[in-house]
Order: C-alpha cells, then sequence, then structure tokens
C-alpha cells in the first residue's frame, strides 16, 4: 500500500509540472489573437465585431467544453479523455494555420478550443487525485503559475511572431502541445471507468443555454438571453428527470459547493476588470500605444508567475482561509489605489497591478482548493467542470458590463482624493469594485469566519 502512494505521489509531481507547461500554451493560445484582429479585419475586409469572433467563439466552446469534458472525466480514463482533447487543439492549430480564408481560421479556432476545453479538466483533477489534501494547494499554485505565465508571455510571443511572420503563425506554438500527450500517457493512472449511460441530451441542453446567454449579453440581444433561460429550464427539467443526469441535482444542494461557487464566479467577474479595463485607462487616459500596454501589464503577470506556488504552499500551511484573507487585502489595495491614483505615472498603474493580479492568483487557488474539497470523488470532474463554466460565463458578462460602463460619461470622481478628471470614470468603477470586495470579505466571513479552509471536505 505504501509503495503505491509514493508511486501515485511520484507521478503526480511529474504530472503538475507536465500540466504547468500545458497551462501555458493553452493560456497563450487563448490571447494570441486580440493583439492582431485590426490585421484580420483589413485583409478580409470585415469589421473589428465579426473578427472578434476569433475570440469570442473561443472562449464560448471552452466554457462549454469545461464542464463537458468534466463530466467525461467523471465516467471515463483521464488519459483518454485528455489525449482526445489535445489532439483536437492540435487539428484545429493545423486547419487555422493551413487556411486561406477569415471562415477557415475561424474553424481552426472553434476546432482549437473544443479541444483545449479538456484543460480545465486536468487541472483540476491532477492535483485532487494525485496529491494529497494537505499537499494540494502547492500543486493548484503550480497551476496558477501555468496561467500566469501564459497570460504574460501571450502578448509578447504574439507581438513577436506578427512582426516576423503572417499571423497565420500564430497558429504554430500550440503544436508544442503535441509533445506532452505521451507524458500524459505514461503517467496518468487507470482509473476505474463507471458504468451507464452518458445524457448527450442534458449535455446539449446545457451547451444550448451557455451558448445563447453569452451571445446575448455580447451582442445585447433579449431574446437571446431568454432563449438561453429557456434552454436552462428544460436542462433543470431534464437533469430532474432523467435517470443519469449530465449533472445530479442532489450537487447543488451541497451547500458548501454552491456558496463557494458563488463566492468564486463573484470574485472572478470583479477580477476580469484587471485585464479588461486597465488597458482601456492606459489607452485612453495615458495615450499609451498597445506596445506600451503590453509592457505595463507584463510585470504583473511575472509577479504572479513567481509567487503563486508559494501562495499554494500558504494556503498547505495556514490554510485556505488565510490565503484568502491576504487576497482579499491584495485586491482591495489594488481597487483603491488605482480609484485614487488614476491619472498617475504608468509606472504606478504597473505597480498597484501587482497587488491584484498576485490577489487575484491567490483567490483562485484558495477557492480551487476548497471547492474540489467541498465534492464526493465521483462528482469531482463535472462539480469542477461547472464551476469553472460558470466563471468563464461571468467573465464574459462582466467584460461587457464594463465595456457599457467605460464609455460612460463621469460628471465628476466619487473618490474625493482623485485628482484626474479624465479618468473619473475609470476611478468611479474601481471604488465601487473595492467596495464589492470589502461585502465579499464580510459575507465570507460570516459564512466560515476563520476556519482552516474555506469550504471544510466532508467527514
Amino acid at each position: 500500500m505504501e509503495t503505491t502512494v509514493q508511486r501515485q505521489e511520484q507521478a503526480g509531481e511529474k504530472l503538475i509540472r507536465i500540466l504547468m507547461f500545458t497551462l501555458t500554451l493553452s493560456s497563450m493560445s487563448a490571447l494570441s489573437f486580440n493583439i492582431v484582429l485590426p490585421d484580420i479585419s483589413k485583409e478580409f475586409h470585415l469589421s473589428i465585431a465579426q473578427v472578434s469572433w476569433l475570440s469570442s467563439a473561443y472562449t464560448l466552446i471552452y466554457a462549454v467544453g469545461t464542464v463537458t469534458y468534466g463530466k467525461l472525466a467523471d465516467r471515463f480514463k483521464l488519459k483518454n479523455v485528455l489525449t482526445i482533447g489535445l489532439l483536437l487543439f492540435a487539428v484545429g492549430s493545423l486547419i487555422g494555420l493551413a487556411s486561406s480564408t477569415f471562415w477557415t481560421a475561424l474553424l481552426g479556432r472553434c476546432v482549437q478550443s473544443a479541444g483545449a476545453a479538456a484543460i480545465p479538466a486536468i487541472a483540476t483533477l491532477i492535483p485532487v487525485r494525485y496529491f494529497a489534501p494537505e499537499r494540494r494547494g502547492a500543486a493548484l499554485g503550480m497551476s496558477a503559475v501555468g496561467l500566469a505565465l501564459g497570460g504574460a508571455l501571450g502578448p509578447v510571443v504574439s507581438a513577436l511572431i506578427v512582426s516576423i511572420a503572417h499571423w497565420r503563425w500564430l497558429f504554430c506554438v500550440p503544436l508544442l502541445i503535441l509533445l506532452t500527450i505521451p507524458y500524459y500517457r505514461k503517467y496518468l493512472q487507470d482509473e476505474p471507468v463507471a458504468k451507464g449511460a452518458f445524457d448527450w441530451l442534458g449535455g446539449m441542453l446545457l451547451a444550448v443555454a451557455v451558448a445563447l446567454v453569452l451571445v446575448g449579453v455580447t451582442n445585447g440581444s433579449g431574446w437571446f438571453i431568454i432563449s438561453g433561460l429557456l434552454a436552462a429550464v428544460l436542462f433543470t427539467v431534464r437533469i430532474r428527470a432523467a435517470a443519469e443526469p449530465f449533472v445530479r441535482p442532489g450537487m447543488f444542494n451541497n451547500k458548501r459547493y454552491t456558496l463557494g461557487v458563488m463566492i468564486s464566479v463573484m470574485i472572478n467577474g470583479i477580477g476580469v476588470s484587471l485585464y479588461f479595463l486597465s488597458p482601456l485607462l492606459l489607452s485612453r487616459v495615458h495615450q499609451l500605444p498597445p506596445y506600451w500596454i503590453g509592457f505595463v501589464m507584463v510585470p504583473a503577470a511575472i509577479a504572479s508567475a513567481l509567487l503563486g506556488r508559494k501562495g499554494g504552499k500558504l494556503a498547505d500551511k495556514k490554510g485556505n482561509a488565510a490565503l484568502f484573507f491576504i487576497a482579499s487585502g491584495l485586491l482591495t489595495t489594488c481597487f483603491v489605489l488605482l480609484s485614487t491614483f488614476t491619472g498617475m505615472s504608468p509606472i504606478f498603474i504597473a505597480a498597484f497591478l501587482l497587488f491584484g493580479n498576485v490577489g487575484q492568483s491567490f483567490m483562485l487557488i484558495a477557492m480551487s482548493n476548497a471547492i474540489s474539497r467541498s465534492l464526493p470523488k465521483e462528482q469531482v470532474g463535472v462539480g469542477m467542470g461547472m464551476f469553472s463554466m460558470l466563471n468563464f460565463i461571468i467573465q464574459g458578462m462582466a467584460t461587457g458590463i464594463y465595456g457599457r460602463l467605460a464609455d460612460v460619461h463621469a460628471e465628476g470622481s466619487w473618490n474625493l482624493l482623485n485628482t484626474a478628471p479624465a479618468g473619473s470614470v475609470f476611478s468611479n468603477i474601481y471604488l465601487v469594485l473595492a467596495g464589492l470586495h470589502v461585502c465579499i470579505l464580510l459575507f465570507y466571513y460570516v459564512q466560515f469566519g476563520t476556519k482552516p479552509t474555506v469550504i471544510p471536505a466532508k467527514g
């Protein structure tokens, strides 16, 4: 028995390093096309709204796919599910690399996303299955490092590629993912396969609901949103009637799980402002060109990468609650500073973002660790898939909301210490977000106090 445990721990150590590389490539791929949308628009004589589907479609399919792969990972061998996903990711890259029209490139991005959606499943399941609870935080910290590295390297690598080659070569970088498949096949164990039918109808209803809501929010269409809500109702009816539902309704009766997901979704909705509003602030208020905006954003991403593992170890040593409090303090500090000193030099903005990005990374570790502990083993895949999907949905919604708010004319700053009239709208938004973080912290404290984990494990 001891030998088996040791062998699993050794496999886990190797897998978590491969996973970090995988997450870096995945994160880079998700962000790579944002800087070349204007060039693609000119080449194919399309509007920015049309070519933005290269990013929007990727996010949409990714959101739906995460929960689907999570469900598949609960019922089939993880190594097989992951192999199919990574091969699809590579096939999509090849389609995009060989594309000669916009629609072929879009098809490549869609196939890419359909494969890449398998990666969040392994990002949560490997720490859960291969690491003891007292070491799981450090493993999740390594995952956060991979995401942060991808966020830091993505814009830089993309800029380098398009400076010397055509934008289609952005599809080439994700092909490196093929190098990881033999290692996953070697080190992932053969878990017992669950029996029973797979609820494809329930999965399709969930996919339709998510797709319609996201498209509705992105395009401001009430009919799409209403249709999505109707599909969500049908999904609810289906999982209550099916013998083997796509998601067991009892999972949502798990208070520890639902509260944890609710808190996390709110935090992620606020956190996306760091990556969406900050470039707008630097462009509109500080008049920085795109490449300088990238340089301002990079230090915060690097700090998240350097400190991610330390945050995970802190969660293991002091508990998720301790990491939650630290992260909340960092995020509140970041938003207060951004609200107060909106007009200061971009160097200071870069320094303020250090607090925010590191805090957001710590929050991801604390909440992922806690939520995974709230679920029974047979529901971890689909439960964490739902967790990831809801976070993607709220990020898409929040981006649309922030975009509209940023275009609103502000009569003055609500923060009396702010002295930059040109940045009043950003100052007001950041001040509200700081207040929301204080409210979340108070809610968390009332619900969980200073317990060693945000959501303690059953039993």
